[in-house]
């Protein structure tokens, strides 16, 4: 959303960007927010939206004649260097980092975005014999640090550290991720660096200490872009993995997946279809490892190789909730599942919103989304089992509805609703409905009930009053 000190949202501090409407600064005509957009369709299909940053880069070429009047390099010249061929805010500047926290505060304040993350750009990848211009603002800044590299680390440092408080200020529930490069450092920098011979580290090189964000709890999780092949020699993806999982400091731990490189990559391991999937199951042996993170989405849609078939078919055919959540809030009240019948084109449910979760008075428990389950005849209800998932609903209104399409006539089946709250804690199980399904109409079957403790103490007592009266 922020591909170059611009925006892909309407925004008080940065220009509307080039790659929404081919030229920076221009509003989208007829007028729209593509974020708000972006943010309403994911909600409405039960995905959360992570507004995706950029902090640092100011251009993606050297054409600032093109730039709107409303882009930093023309506002505030003194904030931004030329590097290649490229312009970046300069880390050094405290009035540069406190403007990218502006940034992250407007997003936050003003949309409905469950996260915030970053990649691996902090100050840029190193070009061979050219020095990052920032000697002046060292010589400024610098004196108390050990070494220029130590001050630019800390100049990432304070950025992240007020990112967080910024994220975490007014939405808690709200999580921030970074993507840093692979490898941290090589063994052969620090004992505590992973047995890898990488050329670029992001300690090193980009002068990001991931390691001391995720030990001092400012991110919420971590997803390094493990964009290696199993075996590669310099950098084992299975080596790297293993790192990580021991190095996360108790952090969600996600994974970044290559999945640019399929068919794309003069590597042998690229040329068929099968790498990723390799890294999925290695990545499921380990129950600290939450998930993956492709990139690119662009990747996705070009299905080389026909990679994505079995992203879908085989690893992703289940509907899952998200690996995040905080075990230590409160979860909200279970629905009630109010009624489940028969149309034409499936089975139809609707569930009522727990009046008592809505109005507990604390602002950010009431249910967010529902999840629908349906458990087959004969198995247990376990919310465990993503299979069992139907639907993730997003919230519409006091009532709320679905018609299950995937019914099968003849078949037995109980229907089930959880609450989740912002917080991605999810209540306990509605009430059950049991149906049979047939042609066009659902037949209700009854239900074992299981007398509660009020209930049973209720009888005995009218039992031993029927007892006292004879």
């Amino acid at each position: 959303v922020r591909p170059a000190s611009d925006a892909l949202y309407v925004s008080e501090f940065v220009p509307w960007s080039r790659f929404l409407t081919g030229k920076q600064g221009t509003a989208p005509i007829p007028a729209y927010d593509p974020m708000e957009y972006m943010i309403e369709v994911a909600h409405r299909n039960g995905m959360e939206f992570h507004a995706w940053l950029n902090p640092y880069r100011a251009t993606t070429n050297l054409d600032t004649l093109s730039l709107s009047s409303w882009h930093v390099f023309n506002k505030h010249r003194d904030w931004v260097v030329q590097y290649g061929t490229k312009m970046y805010l300069n880390p050094g500047v405290p009035e540069a980092r406190r403007h990218i926290v502006k940034v992250v505060e407007e997003i936050v304040n003003k949309y409905d975005v469950d996260g915030i993350h970053m990649d691996d750009y902090f100050y840029p990848y190193p070009i061979k014999d050219v020095p990052f211009p920032d000697s002046v603002e060292y010589a400024q800044y610098g004196e108390p640090y050990g070494s220029l590299g130590d001050w630019r680390r800390n100049n990432n440092d304070q950025l992240i550290e007020a990112l967080a408080v910024a994220v975490k200020a007014k939405k808690p529930y709200l999580l921030f991720g970074i993507s840093p490069f692979g490898v941290w450092r090589n063994k052969a920098d620090d004992p505590l660096g992973s047995d890898t011979r990488a050329g670029a580290r992001s300690y090193d090189d980009l002068y990001a200490d991931i390691l001391k964000w995720l030990n001092q709890g400012w991110i919420d999780y971590v997803a390094p872009q493990l964009y290696f092949n199993i075996g590669l020699e310099v950098a084992d993806y299975e080596t790297l993995l293993n790192w990580w999982r021991t190095h996360n400091y108790d952090r969600t731990l996600l994974i970044g997946q290559a999945a640019y490189k399929v068919g794309n990559n003069p590597e042998e391991a690229w040329q068929g279809s099968g790498e990723i999937a390799k890294q999925i199951l290695l990545n499921r042996r380990y129950d600290d490892v939450a998930g993956s993170v492709f990139f690119s989405a662009k990747s996705l849609v070009n299905n080389a190789l026909g990679f994505v078939d079995s992203l879908s078919e085989d690893f992703y055919k289940d509907r899952v909730l998200t690996a995040f959540d905080f075990p230590g809030e409160m979860t909200p009240a279970a629905p009630r599942l109010v009624r489940v019948k028969g149309t034409p084109e499936g089975v139809k449910l609707k569930w009522r919103l727990n009046e008592q979760a809505a109005t507990n008075g604390f602002g950010l428990l009431p249910p967010d989304h529902y999840v629908v389950y349906r458990f087959p005849q004969g198995e247990p209800a376990d919310i465990s089992n993503a299979s069992n998932i139907v639907f993730v609903s997003d919230l519409d209104g006091k009532y709320n509805c679905l018609i299950d399409k995937t019914t099968e006539n003849g078949e037995v089946y109980t229907y089930a609703i959880t609450a989740v709250n912002r917080f991605r804690n999810e209540s306990k199980l509605s009430n059950m409905i049991t149906v049979r399904k047939e042609l066009g109409k659902v037949k209700r079957l009854k239900a074992a009930r299981t007398k509660t403790k009020k209930q049973k103490k209720k009888k005995k007592t009218a039992m031993k009053a029927a007892d006292t009266a004879f």
